[in-house]
């Protein structure tokens, strides 16, 4: 999952008084079609800075609900509104998130782009914008081994 730090950095995350937060406002199809399909409560979640200098991963999230509906397409006061989103069926779907660890240091996407065994990452892949993207077993393995994160693998 990417975020801007300017905007909701990882740190962020880790001082959230409940532990999580709302990954709302994605307003992509292809994402919302993954948190609603795909994404499953402790599901890891590599957390990803964009639009940074440089941008990377910062450290490791999971997923704490499954997809529901996202409050913010409803309310006309907020960025995110969707005037043709519907409460009776909902067109955007978000999940919630907690925070498990930072890395000791980001783990820049040059670097990631540099690993012979990320060649396929989404995220490296040029033109790739979606703020919610698949990763395999074998790069999120990867990804855990560059930070040298010893913790529990949440894949």
């Amino acid at each position: 999952m990417k975020s801007e730090p300017d905007v909701y950095p990882f740190s962020d995350l880790m001082a959230e008084p409940s532990g999580k937060t709302m990954w709302d406002g994605v307003r992509n199809y292809q994402a919302r079609n993954m948190m609603r399909d795909d994404m499953k409560v402790g599901d890891g979640v590599l957390f990803y800075h964009s639009n940074a200098k440089p941008p990377g991963v910062r450290g490791l999230a999971e997923v704490v609900t499954e997809g529901y509906p996202d409050a913010s397409a409803f309310d006309p006061n907020d960025s995110h509104f969707d005037p043709k989103s519907d409460p009776e069926n909902p067109r955007w779907i978000h999940v919630d998130i907690g925070a498990i660890a930072p890395f000791d240091e980001l783990i820049p996407l040059q670097a990631l782009k540099d690993n012979p065994r990320l060649e396929g990452m989404e995220v490296i892949r040029k033109g790739s914008r979606l703020s919610v993207q698949p990763v395999s077993k074998a790069e999120w393995r990867e990804v855990l081994k560059m930070a040298g994160y010893k913790g529990k693998d949440k894949l």
